[in-house]
Order: structure tokens, then sequence, then C-alpha cells
């Protein structure tokens, strides 16, 4: 297998897990641990669910500001415990329940 090939089927591989991510926070909350980009441990309780999350207010910082470019390695969440929204690496992602 060259050195593209494994990239391209890293990447495929990476785009499911973040596909079942998105699918089963999108059902109800779970609960996340994973590194943080500085090394630290985090443990989360989120969820994507729209029957959950608050609904948008004009108010919001993010509106407030333009909205960073997408990227498939980070998903962002909604922390339920802090009520508000955070994201992580999947790369650094240790369990998902």
């Amino acid at each position: 297998m060259t050195t593209e090939e494994l990239q391209a089927k890293m990447n495929e591989v990476s785009s499911e897990i973040r596909n079942r991510l998105i699918a089963d926070l999108a059902e109800g909350t779970h609960t996340v641990e994973f590194n943080k980009v500085n090394g630290d441990y985090r443990k989360m309780t989120c969820t994507l669910d729209p029957n959950i999350i608050p609904a948008a207010s004009k108010g919001e910082p993010i509106t407030q500001k333009k909205v960073r470019e997408i990227s498939e390695e980070v998903l962002a969440v909604y922390d339920t415990t802090a009520q508000g929204w955070r994201s992580f690496r999947i790369a650094n992602l240790i369990s998902f329940k």
C-alpha cells in the first residue's frame, strides 16, 4: 500500500468515526473523554440533540464573529454541564459512552 493509499484509507476511517459520533450525539447526551491539545485530560457530557440544545440568539458571541472554517478533525458539541459550545479533536478521543 502506498503512502497516498494509506492516507486516503485513514481519512475514510476518520470520516466514518466522525459521522457515527455526530449521529449518536444527535440522538441524546453522551460522555466523552479526551486529551486536550495542551495534553490535559477532559471528561465532558455533551450532545448535538436539537431537543436539548437551546435555540441560538443574536446576542451570542459566535453570531457576532466571523464563523471559522469547519475542520473535519474537530467536532463542536454542546456541553450540557457548562451550558455552552465546546469542541475536541477526534484523534484525541479516549472514550465515548
